[in-house]
């Protein structure tokens, strides 16, 4: 086949993709400091979470139209929102069937913060993957891809030839990958759950971590000894670490008894907890034990933080 001909091929492919799907998708915020979304419903859009700031959002249609969209659900640790606005004239995209396996030609539409449709091209190089959620939480499970996005992008889809949709763009690479969470049945099932406002919250510290040898340098950088643990950075106002009176330079050693080295470590802790639980907390501070223990109260497990 003439590369004329392949050339014509590629053009065609992605203009059906263009008019397939490109109208349900729409821009989250203004500006390319924001995101994108899809739509998946009747005055349902789907996006990232990290693309909401506010239980309103302002959104951009394909035809120019804007609205503004209140918060359905919400899962932070998941990456995911659903928002709840008029959709009138977008259609729902069309869920594909089937997980894309690698080689697969997928494309990725967005419009980063309402500044148009954008469709670029590109295959799955790897599946299984895993990157940290907004609070640091370990998402398994997603695609990556090859297909060049601009900022903004994330939480638009990408659909396969069909204009179907195969997956939520949630986490740029640094080596110019994407990585989004597939359209299976698990997605399915959670974004459902979302959409009748069932938000998923998880108990959280409310620290910025410095994990395992990054915080044995950083110790011994100023003379203290090494120990392993996670060396808290930064710890939030009003949060439960910040009620029960951790310190930024603390080191974390354990949890609940247990030896914690790394951040799933401390996730997995705080999975087996609710709101009425306390966690001891085993902390090294400078070069002296101490103990200290951390209540939840209604309500912290949906606030912003790293762990």
């Amino acid at each position: 086949m003439a590369a004329a001909d392949v050339l014509e091929q590629l053009q065609q492919a992605i203009a059906a993709v263009a008019d397939k799907a490109g109208g349900s998708v729409v821009g989250i915020g203004h500006g390319w400091g924001r995101g994108s979304g899809v739509v998946i419903g009747d005055g349902l859009i789907l996006t990232n979470a990290h693309n909401v700031h506010d239980h309103e959002v302002p959104l951009s249609f394909g035809d120019g139209r804007t609205v503004t969209a209140t918060v359905a659900g919400i899962d932070v640790d998941g990456d995911l929102a659903v928002l709840s606005a008029v959709t009138a004239g977008a259609p729902p995209i069309e869920w594909a069937d089937g997980d894309p396996d690698v080689g697969a030609v997928v494309f990725a539409l967005a419009n980063p913060g309402g500044r148009g449709l954008r469709v670029t091209l590109g295959q799955v190089s790897s599946v299984g993957r895993s990157f940290r959620g907004p609070r640091g939480r370990r998402v398994t499970g997603s695609v990556e891809h090859t297909a060049p996005m601009a900022k903004g992008s994330s939480g638009g889809p990408v659909v396969d030839a069909a204009g179907r949709f195969l997956g939520i763009n949630t986490n740029r690479l640094g080596e110019g990958f994407y990585l989004a969470l597939p359209a299976d049945a698990d997605l399915r099932g959670r974004v459902e759950g979302l959409s009748r406002g069932e938000s998923t919250s998880r108990l959280y510290l409310g620290v910025g971590l410095v994990p395992g040898r990054a915080a044995r340098q950083l110790r011994r950088s100023v003379g203290l000894p090494e120990r392993d643990g996670l060396l808290v950075r930064e710890v939030q106002d009003d949060s439960p670490a910040g009620r029960a009176g951790l310190r930024g330079g603390d080191l974390i050693v354990e949890a609940a008894g247990r030896a914690v080295a790394t951040v799933d470590d401390l996730h997995t802790i705080l999975d087996g907890l609710d709101e009425t639980s306390a966690l001891p907390l085993g902390v090294v501070r400078g070069a002296d034990e101490l103990s200290v223990t951390v209540a939840f109260g209604a309500g912290a497990a949906r606030e912003e933080g790293s762990a």
